[in-house]
């Protein structure tokens, strides 16, 4: 502890310098993205200091009924009042034992334990959701991908319909394909959530994932109103930005295009999150800024 309250008088210039908006050449305020990490909540502090704006944790540790008890979540709630920047929102959302797509889909299991995670994720006032859940949403061998996806629209719906009696949004993400076998790219997320048509299944357009596949950023074409929430972390070895320096601004000028001012998240894999935090915070916002300036 005494590390990051050193830690915060070293950055203290960081929220200070990045927080004010920038003005476009007629005067007006242009919204940035604001910029957070998918991370354990008690990191909050340590990112706070760092100049982020906002912690993303995983559905499965705090929220799941399958994993947290009654009396854990209430912990967990309790630690979420006293954080210092907020809690806005989880990702892995469905375990893997629960398939939302093959043979052997159980919509009154699935349906169960979603309510009981968006009624967590209401308590916890989150505001999304990110549906990637690979393990969940692969295809089995030989099942027909046309098949999977009419299951997976009629489920998504039934499952929105829960999210908004929460005011959750659930966020579809796109994968890669060295991870998933199915709805490996934002046009085909994009089209599942225009097929489902509800106010509380969005997109998440995952730029780690695009760039992975080598996926152009012409690729964000048409995302618009529906994108609400993206991640981001570069191609090789998921570091964070400025550890090899990918550049984004091509996705991300593909984001401000159609409109885009969601957060951005990191979802890196970090050496030391202390250490390397204030640096990708500082690349991600000048690579940012240089797009939405």
């Amino acid at each position: 502890m005494q590390y990051i309250k050193g830690m915060r008088l070293t950055c203290l210039l960081f929220p200070l310098l990045f927080a004010a908006p920038l003005l476009t050449l007629s005067g007006q305020e242009s919204k940035l993205p604001a910029i957070g990490v998918v991370t354990d909540l008690e990191n909050a502090e340590l990112l706070a200091a760092a100049g982020f704006s906002y912690v993303l944790e995983s559905t499965q540790r705090i929220l799941s009924p399958r994993r947290v008890s009654e009396a854990e979540f209430a912990e967990y709630q309790r630690k979420s009042q006293d954080m210092a920047i907020p809690l806005y929102g989880s990702n892995l959302f469905i375990p893997g034992e629960l398939k939302v797509v093959g043979p052997n889909v159980d919509e009154e299991a699935i349906l169960g334990y979603v309510d009981t995670v968006l009624r967590r994720a209401q308590a916890l006032d989150l505001t999304v959701i990110t549906w990637g859940s690979c393990g969940s949403r692969s295809l089995p061998d030989g099942f027909s991908r046309v098949r999977a996806t009419a299951q997976f629209i009629h489920l998504a719906g039934r499952v929105a319909e829960v999210a908004g009696r929460y005011g959750i949004t659930l966020v579809l993400e796109n994968l890669n394909s060295t991870e998933c076998n199915f709805i490996t790219s934002v046009p085909e997320a994009l089209a599942v959530v225009r097929a489902v048509d509800h106010p509380n299944l969005r997109l998440c357009v995952d730029i780690y994932h695009m760039l992975k596949d080598k996926q152009p950023a012409s690729d964000i074409r048409g995302v618009g109103e529906y994108a609400v929430y993206s991640e981001i972390a570069e191609r090789k070895d998921r570091t964070a930005p400025g550890v090899r320096g990918d550049d984004f601004t091509p996705y991300l000028r593909a984001l401000k295009e159609e409109g885009y001012t969601g957060n951005l998240m990191l979802e890196c894999r970090w050496d030391d999150l202390a250490e390397q935090a204030p640096a990708a915070y500082a690349e991600l916002y000048r690579q940012v800024a240089s797009v939405y300036r």
